[in-house]
């Protein structure tokens, strides 16, 4: 990741908020995990969990240079998953703190 803010602060007056719904495979292949690995890497707070339809949802907030940078691994996924497709809705931050699995 580059970023050009000299800053560390994860959250700046930038605040992005992004509702993700990722379909395939991606459930069953650890891509919740992985999603929060990747989250804690990019200082990315908010959450992730998977629904009854077989896709994943989540919920990315941080500087607008993160949160892209999460959804662009959304179509990635961890090795064993198969993204199909992914979805994203920009919506009004929560100022979420942490990054975590919701239930």
């Amino acid at each position: 990741m580059t970023t050009t803010d000299s800053e560390t602060n994860p959250v700046t007056d930038d605040l992005v908020s992004a509702h993700v719904f990722v379909s395939g495979r991606v459930q069953g292949v650890g891509y919740r995990a992985s999603t929060t690995d990747a989250a804690a890497l990019l200082k990315i707070n908010g959450w992730v969990r998977n629904l009854r339809d077989g896709r994943v949802e989540a919920l990315f907030e941080g500087s607008a240079d993160q949160v892209e940078e999460m959804i662009r691994w959304c179509y990635k996924g961890p090795p064993s998953a198969v993204v199909r497709d992914v979805h994203v809705d920009y919506v009004e931050p929560s100022q979420a703190k942490g990054f975590h699995i919701a239930r």
